[in-house]
């Protein structure tokens, strides 16, 4: 391959782009928050976002404000007073960061963050409720809970009725009409169905990129690792949502994963991709860099993660709004994006059989994590599922993603080389048996 080829300026992009616009989103925040303004906070997983952005009101993700406390390094500080204050060490480390952020006035490493206006989550994660209940004792705020039906079975044992469908839909609706006064009293601004059209029109776009970015991370070699990468793109898809500048990200990203596939570049350097992974959980975001690392220099690439599915706001599933209808189909889309991210955290073993065969990877990571129970729910059960079912290796590593002092780098590392090391022999066998 020329070097022209790979020093071409679309490799990166993606990369480069993304981080600036999440700098300059995180700037806007900033300056929101040192002129005394407010935003709306809301949740990654069920943001309504879209519906937010109508009243031109800007987002806080408090889970992002503090999983980037532990890519710098200084969510330790966070996580400190928030015990010193009585929080207990096996509280959400995301909660716990949020709360002190707040004690400290809306500090954070990327500048500031503003206070909350309005609260609004959904039942996706159990701890929103709480985390929620947190702001409005603080700010006096009010709060929304959007109560999202999920899936009754796992997915694969049982799949609902049109009927059951429309009457879940018809009760997010509901609660969406409720949501709407709210929004016009906090924003002192009417509702503007056309506005809906445009802001969920670009949230389209944005799918179109995102699954057309998913699809290319298929062939071999990958075109992203979507554990490091992945998660840059989650930052832009979550934070960008609704928007012009999200729509154009997402399609230019598409442009480049369609390069980089035609000219067979891997997210690897100086090496070729030799194992094809998925990554199961969250993250270790308190040595980030280092733990993408740890598998990177075996040649390991991880083509597919279930944070990828979960984190994304519903943009990796093949749904988009209908905008003869928009009110009807924003429910629909709510319904939808939540109950696949709930099934993505508690049902994803039949997903990741799928992911096994779609991708055709070799291996499975699970890292269970001491922040989140609800994300590290069943991982032993789901492992065995999919042993028993496909020709995989797996490995079962124990860290967090927030809390630096249950993450031991010698402890992991050791344990993923004898993962790679029982790739690489396994690869070796099979390889002389054909």
């Amino acid at each position: 391959m020329s070097t022209a080829v790979i020093d071409s300026p679309i490799v990166g992009r993606g990369a480069r782009d993304g981080g600036r616009l999440f700098r300059d989103w995180f700037s806007g925040l900033s300056e929101l928050a040192e002129a005394g303004g407010r935003a709306a906070y809301v949740f990654v997983m069920g943001s309504m976002a879209e519906l937010v952005q109508t009243f031109d009101m800007p987002v806080v993700f408090p889970e992002i404000n503090s999983l980037q406390t532990a890519v710098r390094r200084v969510s330790d500080k966070y996580l400190s007073l928030a015990e010193d204050h009585g929080f207990s060490p096996d509280v959400c480390g995301y909660l716990k960061a949020d709360y002190a952020l707040q004690v400290l006035g809306g500090e954070h490493p990327m500048g500031r963050v503003p206070k909350p206006s309005v609260a609004i989550l959904t039942n996706a994660c159990n701890t929103y409720f709480k985390w929620a209940e947190i702001w409005e004792r603080m700010y006096d705020v009010p709060t929304v809970a959007i109560d999202v039906p999920g899936s009754r079975e796992a997915p694969n044992v049982r799949t609902p009725s049109p009927a059951d469908l429309e009457r879940d839909r018809r009760y997010v609706a509901h609660q969406i009409d409720e949501l709407i006064p709210v929004l016009e009293k906090v924003s002192g601004k009417k509702f503007d169905i056309d506005r809906l059209r445009e802001v969920l029109g670009r949230t389209n776009e944005m799918g179109r990129g995102w699954r057309r970015v998913l699809e290319l991370n298929r062939g071999t070699p990958a075109v992203f690792d979507a554990m490091m990468e992945g998660t840059i793109f989650l930052g832009v898809a979550n934070a960008l949502r609704g928007t012009q500048a999200g729509a154009d990200y997402f399609t230019e990203l598409a442009e480049e994963m369609e390069y980089k596939r035609e000219h067979g570049i891997s997210p690897l350097v100086d090496q070729e991709e030799k194992h094809r992974l998925a990554f199961v959980g969250v993250p270790c975001y308190p040595i980030f860099r280092r733990f993408y690392e740890l598998f990177s220099e075996w040649g390991g690439v991880f083509a597919s993660s279930t944070y990828m599915w979960f984190a994304s706001g519903g943009l990796n599933l093949d749904f988009e709004y209908d905008l003869d209808r928009p009110l009807e189909s924003l429910a629909e889309g709510v319904l939808l994006n939540v109950t696949k991210a709930m099934d993505a955290m508690l049902f994803h073993d039949q997903a990741l059989i799928q992911a096994i065969d779609d991708f055709n990877l070799d291996g499975v990571v699970y890292h269970p994590i001491k922040s989140c129970r609800t994300v590290s729910t069943s991982l032993a059960d789901s492992r065995r599922v999919v042993l028993e079912q496909r020709d995989v290796l797996a490995l079962y590593i124990e860290s967090d993603m927030m809390d630096k002092r249950v993450v031991s780098e010698a402890q992991l590392k050791n344990r993923i080389d004898a993962f790679f090391e029982g790739l690489d022999s396994r690869k070796l066998r099979l390889e002389r048996s054909g």
